[in-house]
C-alpha cells in the first residue's frame, strides 16, 4: 500500500522520471498521475516505495514512448522537446530544471526506449543496475550492458559549455535587446560564427523546416520572426530548463519560448519552441 503522503513524497522524482524519457510535461504529468491511480490500489504492503513508483512510472513512460513512436516519426521539422519555463532563481523549480537541458533532451530521443530507461534511472537518479534490472524484468548483465553503451552514446553528443550562469543572462539578455532593437550588426557580434538556431512549429505554426546554421543567417532569420505584426506582444525574462530564455506572449497567451545556449560570451545554439501544442502547459 503507497499512501498519498508517500506518493507525493516522491513526486518530483516521478515527474522526472517521466519528463526525461518523453520530452513533454503533459505527457509527463498524465504519466504520474496514472501512476498514482494504479499505486492507490495496491492493498499489500510496499517494502521500497521509491522503486516501486519508479518501475511504475518507467514502465508506463516505455508504453508511451512505443505509442508515440509512429507520430515522432510524421514531426513536421525539428522536434524539441515540451520547455520547463520557470521564473528566474525560483527554487526548488529551478533545481529540478538544472538536472536536464534541452541539449541532453534532444541526445535522449537518440536513445532507444530502454536505453533511455536505464541512462535515467542510472545517471540522474542513482539507481543500481541492480534495481533497474528488476524494475525492467531483465537480466543484471543485460542492463548493465545497455547502461554502458547509452552513457559512451551521451557522452560523445552531450554538449558542454563553459559560460558561468551571470555570463549565460548577460548575453542572453544583450542579445534579447538587439533583437527587439532589430540590431543586425549587435546580434551577429553576440553569435558565434557556427551557430546554429533549430525552430519547432510542428507544422502548425510558423517555423523553420531545417536548423538554421551561421551568424548571419541565424540574425536574418530571426529578425524576420520579429518583425512579423503581433498582436500585443510581450517578452518575459524566464528560465528555460534551467538556464536563460525567454518567453514571449502575443495577446497575453504563450507564443514561443526559447533559450541561448553560451560558450565564452557568445551564443552557441538556440533552440525556439512555437508549436502551440508544448506550449499549453505554460500559464499566459
Amino acid at each position: 500500500m503507497i499512501d498519498t503522503a508517500t506518493f507525493e513524497e516522491h513526486r518530483r522524482m516521478l515527474f522526472g522520471i517521466a519528463y526525461r524519457m518523453l520530452g513533454s510535461v503533459a505527457d509527463a504529468e498524465d504519466v504520474v498521475q496514472d501512476a498514482w491511480l494504479r499505486c492507490s490500489q495496491v492493498s499489500t504492503p510496499v517494502e521500497n516505495p521509491a522503486g516501486y513508483l519508479a518501475r511504475t512510472v518507467t514502465n508506463l513512460a516505455l508504453n508511451r514512448l512505443t505509442s508515440a513512436a509512429a507520430t515522432r516519426e510524421r514531426y513536421v521539422g525539428p522536434w524539441l522537446p515540451e520547455p520547463l519555463v520557470t521564473q528566474p532563481d525560483a527554487g526548488e523549480e529551478v533545481e529540478l530544471a538544472e538536472s536536464v537541458s534541452l541539449a541532453l533532451l534532444v541526445v535522449l530521443e537518440s536513445l532507444s526506449p530502454l536505453e533511455r530507461a536505464v541512462f535515467v534511472l542510472k545517471e540522474v537518479f542513482g539507481f543500481s543496475f541492480r534495481e533497474i534490472a528488476g524494475m525492467l524484468e531483465r537480466g543484471e548483465a543485460a542492463v548493465r550492458q545497455v547502461g554502458r553503451r547509452a552513457r559512451a552514446h551521451v557522452q560523445a553528443r552531450r554538449p558542454r559549455y563553459d559560460a558561468p550562469a551571470e555570463v549565460r543572462r548577460r548575453v542572453t539578455d544583450e542579445f534579447l535587446a538587439a533583437c527587439l532593437g532589430g540590431d543586425l550588426n549587435r546580434m551577429m557580434e553576440l553569435l558565434a560564427p557556427d551557430v546554429t538556431a533549430w525552430s519547432d512549429g510542428g507544422g502548425k505554426v510558423k517555423a523553420a523546416i531545417r536548423p538554421q546554421h551561421g551568424a548571419q543567417k541565424v540574425a536574418r532569420f530571426l529578425a524576420a520572426v520579429l518583425a512579423q505584426p503581433m498582436d500585443d506582444p510581450q517578452v518575459h525574462a524566464v528560465d528555460v530548463n534551467g538556464r536563460p530564455g525567454l518567453l514571449l506572449t502575443v495577446a497575453g497567451r504563450p507564443d514561443t519560448v526559447a533559450r541561448a545556449e553560451v560558450e565564452g560570451a557568445r551564443i552557441t545554439e538556440i533552440r525556439i519552441i512555437r508549436n502551440p501544442d508544448k506550449l499549453r502547459h505554460l500559464l499566459p
